[in-house]
C-alpha cells in the first residue's frame, strides 16, 4: 500500500500502464448526544463526496455531486447521497463512492480536483470518525489505498467543514495524482471548487 504525505505525487500506472479506474471512497459517522434522561441519540451526519473536472486553463467543465451524479458519460460516477453516515457504529464500508475512469475522460479535461464537504455545516471535529480516501479498484474492492486522510481525528481539519483530498492530472500520455490533504474555509461546494482552482491547480 503506497499512502501519501501532504504534497506528495505519484504516477497513477500499474505494471508500467497507466490505470484505468481508481474511486474515491468516503466512511463517517452519526454524531452521538446525550439526550435529557441520560440516554443517547444519534444525529445524522451529512458529508459530501465530489469532483470537479477542469480544463488546461483552470475552467470547471464539470462536477459530480449528489445532485449531478455522472458525467463524461458516465467516466465519473457518484454512487449516491448519504444523509445519515454510519448510525450505528464504523461498518468498515465507505458511505460514499466517486468512481473514475481515466481513460474514457475527454482529452479536454485535465485535471480533476477531489474535495469534501459537510452540507450540514458539522465541524469535522465534532463527527466520531470521517476519512477520505482514493484508491486503485472498484467501488465493492480496495486494491490498492494511495492518498488516506483520517479527517476526525487530524487536528487541522478543526473547525472546518470543507477540504481538498487532491488533485489527478495529466502528465505526458498518463496521469499523476498529488495529494492536498488540506482544509478550506468554504462553506458549500462551490467555493471549495473556486479555492482549488486559484489554489491548488
Amino acid at each position: 500500500m503506497i499512502s501519501l504525505e501532504k504534497g506528495q505525487r505519484i504516477s497513477l500506472e500499474k505494471n508500467g500502464s497507466g490505470l484505468n479506474e481508481v474511486c474515491v471512497g468516503v466512511n463517517w459517522g452519526a454524531i452521538e448526544k446525550k439526550g435529557f434522561f441520560g440516554g443517547v441519540k444519534k444525529e445524522a451526519v451529512d458529508l459530501d463526496a465530489s469532483v470537479g473536472a477542469f480544463d488546461a486553463n483552470k475552467q470547471l467543465s464539470a462536477v459530480v455531486y449528489f445532485g449531478d451524479l455522472k458525467a463524461f458519460n458516465g467516466a465519473i460516477s457518484h454512487s449516491g447521497d448519504d444523509r445519515t453516515g454510519d448510525m450505528d457504529g464504523d461498518d468498515g464500508l465507505d458511505n460514499e463512492i466517486i468512481t473514475i475512469k481515466m481513460n474514457t475522460l475527454p482529452a479536454t479535461v485535465d485535471k480533476v480536483a477531489i474535495v469534501l464537504n459537510s452540507f450540514g455545516g458539522h465541524d469535522f471535529k465534532t463527527i466520531p470518525f470521517a476519512s477520505i480516501r482514493l484508491y486503485e479498484g472498484t467501488p465493492t474492492r480496495v486494491d490498492n489505498v494511495i492518498a488516506n486522510y483520517n479527517i476526525a481525528n487530524d487536528a487541522k481539519f478543526n473547525g472546518s467543514v470543507a477540504m481538498v483530498l487532491g488533485i489527478m492530472y495529466r502528465h505526458n500520455n498518463g496521469w499523476k495524482f498529488r495529494a492536498v490533504g488540506e482544509p478550506t474555509a468554504d462553506r458549500e461546494l462551490k467555493g471549495t471548487l473556486q479555492t482549488v482552482a486559484e489554489l491548488y491547480l
